[in-house]
Formats: C-alpha cells, structure tokens, sequence
C-alpha cells in the first residue's frame, strides 16, 4: 500500500471543524513544562453513587487546559475537586491520587483554606459581594492579613483583570453597578488578590454577551503569564480559541447507571482535527452532546 496516500486519506477522513480557530493555538511542548497536577486514577462518590471514573491527566504550568463534554459529565465536579470545593458536599469523597506540585492535595495533614488559598476558583455566574469594588477586592487579603500594601495590592488585581481603568475613579461604589463583564472581571480580580498558583474558572463566560465574552477570553492569554488556568466550557469555539490542552469528558452509560468518565486528553488542535477516540470525534463533529 502507497503509505502517502493512506496518511492523505486519513486526514481527509479526520473531522475539520473549520468555524473554530484551532489554528491561533501553538501546540505545547509538555516535556519542558512543570506539572502542576498529577490526577492518578481518581473516583468521585456521591454517597454510593460513582460520580467519575478513573480520570489520570496532567496539567501543566502557565497552560490553558479546557474542560469540555456534554451535560452531566462531570468536568465541573472534577475542576472543583482540584482545590476541594466538593468538601462541603454531603456524601462526597473521591479517591485515588491528586497531587498538586507533588503534594496530596486531599492528604489528612492538608489544610483545605490553604488548598483554596493557592488554587483560586471563578465561577459561572458572577458573585460579587454587596460591598464597594475596593472591598471586594481587599476581602480575601484583609481575611488572610496581607493588609500591608493593600491599596497597591487592590491596583494591582484590578489592572490583571483588565478593569482598573474602568473602575479607577468609583471604588467606592457598589460592586453590583457594574455590567456583567465587569462583575465576572471583577471576581477574577478578587481571585487574584492574594496571588494564587492556579485560576479555576467553571463556565466564566456562560452568561455573557459576545463582546464580554471576547474581554474574558482575551484576559485570559494575559492571565497565564502569570497563572495556570483550567476552565470548564459548553462552548467548544471557545475551547479551542483560548486553550492549548483540551481534555473530552462524556458519560458512561450502562445498567442504569450514569459515570463521567475522561475519553481523551490532547493539544487542542489535535483533539478537535484528529481525535484519537470515536466518541470525540462524535461530539466534536455534533453527532451527540
């Protein structure tokens, strides 16, 4: 067989999904990268009710890692496991090994604020306290005592979210004047107050309109000079245009029994053009999901 020619049928057979702008994202090198989590077979329970089966992945520093699949999956209940905000979930426990910089994050010895501390969470709705902007930034640092500086430290959260110089002049009024965008930039700037290693963000631009969005996705590319973001997406347009690793949930169906399980974890690109699993392909091309 003309091996060209089968590697030329492959790629004409592979699923293009040319709307998305896979081709912005330079594939990264992971054997130069740090790991920031090293996740070994983990096994999220609700009560007797096996949420997630068996996910192992890596992620890596400064890297966008996208979390995409349909409904019910479990992406959001794995992001959340990573700083441990299933704690207060009755029932819950998840076992096998999550290891954050080589540390088991869910060790006996671990201080569960500490993990929250370092590995800062956005969430899908914005939630700004009913408090002034400057207090909602200066909140968490005050609770921690990091009150030295706290004006320069307060600038500098809203400036790496893209918003001091739309706020600069009304710090003092409530948080819950500003626009959507403006209050989801917001609560990435109080995440980023007390200097965490790694930004969780749970669906960030669900709820906005294009041109927040497109604010959001581009804070995002700044935000990872600095950070590590992993984020969970319906939207894989958007997976595509701001992540570099992007990894597929779905659900194992079987004797009435629902489990998220991880089916491939790959470059972005590669993911969405040349999928090693026919389940991706499926729901990257819109068969399902």
């Amino acid at each position: 067989m003309d091996e060209s020619r089968s590697e030329t049928d492959a790629e004409r057979a592979a699923p293009l999904i040319t709307p998305l702008a896979i081709g912005e994202q330079e594939a990264v090198s992971i054997e130069t990268r740090d790991v920031v989590f090293d996740l070994r077979d983990i096994d999220v329970y609700y009560g007797s009710a096996l949420a997630l089966e068996g996910v192992t992945l890596e992620i890596y520093k400064n890297v966008i890692t996208a979390m995409i699949g349909p409904s019910g999956c479990g992406k959001s209940t794995f992001v959340r496991s990573l700083n441990r905000m299933n704690d207060s979930i009755p029932g819950f426990r998840l076992t096998g090994q999550a290891l954050y910089h080589g540390n088991d994050i869910y060790a006996s010895s671990v201080d569960p604020v500490e993990v929250r501390r370092r590995i800062g969470m956005v969430f899908q709705k914005p939630n700004p306290f009913p408090k002034s902007i400057y207090d909602n930034v200066a909140w968490a640092p005050r609770i921690l005592g990091m009150k030295e500086g706290l004006d320069e430290r307060v600038e500098k959260a809203l400036r790496g979210a893209a918003l001091w110089d739309e706020v600069k002049d009304r710090l003092k009024r409530s948080a819950l004047g500003l626009s959507g965008g403006q209050q989801q930039r917001l609560c990435i700037a109080r995440s980023i107050a007390i200097e965490p290693d790694v930004l969780l963000l749970d669906e960030p631009a669900s709820a906005l309109d294009p041109i927040a969005t497109a604010l959001i996705e581009d804070l995002m590319q700044e935000l990872k000079r600095d950070y590590t973001l992993v984020i969970v997406t319906h939207n894989m347009q958007q997976a595509a245009r701001v992540a570099e690793r992007t990894a597929f949930f779905s659900l194992d169906v079987s004797d009435g029994k629902r489990t998220g399980v991880l089916v491939e974890y790959d470059d972005t690109a590669k993911l969405f053009t040349r999928p090693s699993d026919k389940r991706t392909e499926d729901y990257v091309t819109g068969r399902f999901g």
